[in-house]
């Protein structure tokens, strides 16, 4: 049975990947359209993995850029400032909210994301869906760290939880503690999971079923 739902948020809940994903390039766009192309491509491929880990990579690796805790955080600061309303703004996946107001009364329910865990606090709040969460957690410790840590605290049992995710950062957090794990697939990441054998929904419309199909009640 099926007790806990962890969810990824961009591009699970919000199809906000975009606004992101311009973010990064523009950011990137002053030091050439082709390192701009290449951390776009980056990104895409590595959903789910913090924009602190991001940004050392692109300046110190790509551009030679030296870095400090302080400039990478001026640097998140300034992709927060990029991406904050326009997450909001972004569209619901379809049938979230009616599946969020069903699972309130079935299920505990957490956000676990890439996004730094104050900002995604403010995003909830600001979409009116604290409600639905024992808690929203973030960046910098990784979604392995979160999804372990719950699981402990709650004394929850890896198969009565499902990790609902759309990256491999979202599926590796599911694997190293044997979890469930439920794709939300889209145009972005549907070759990055082509040879996975991974429970698939496009939306929220059937996922009562996919849990159900995997036992969970």
């Amino acid at each position: 049975m099926i007790k806990a739902i962890l969810f990824d948020f961009d591009g699970v809940m919000l199809d906000s990947l975009d606004v992101k994903t311009q973010a990064f390039y523009d950011m990137y766009l002053p030091y050439g359209k082709k390192i701009a192309e290449r951390v776009k491509k980056h990104h895409l491929e590595h959903g789910g993995v913090s924009r602190f880990e991001k940004f050392k990579l692109y300046h110190e690796q790509w551009l030679g850029i030296p870095t400090d805790e302080s400039k990478i955080y001026e640097l998140a600061n300034e992709f927060s400032q990029r991406v904050f309303q326009g997450v909001i703004s972004a569209p619901e996946v379809p049938g979230i909210r009616e599946f969020l107001d069903f699972a309130v009364n079935k299920y505990h329910m957490w956000v676990i994301t890439g996004t730094p865990t104050e900002e995604i606090r403010q995003i909830v709040k600001a979409k009116n869906w604290e409600k639905y969460f024992k808690a929203c957690y973030g960046s910098p410790e990784k979604k392995s760290y979160w999804t372990a840590k719950i699981i402990q605290e709650e004394n929850l049992k890896p198969k009565e939880v499902v990790f609902i995710g759309d990256a491999l950062a979202d599926y590796e957090a599911a694997l190293n503690n044997n979890t469930h794990f439920i794709l939300r697939e889209h145009a972005d990441n549907k070759l990055l999971f082509a040879e996975k054998n991974v429970s698939v929904i496009h939306d929220f419309t059937n996922i009562n079923t996919v849990i159900q199909q995997m036992g969970a009640g």
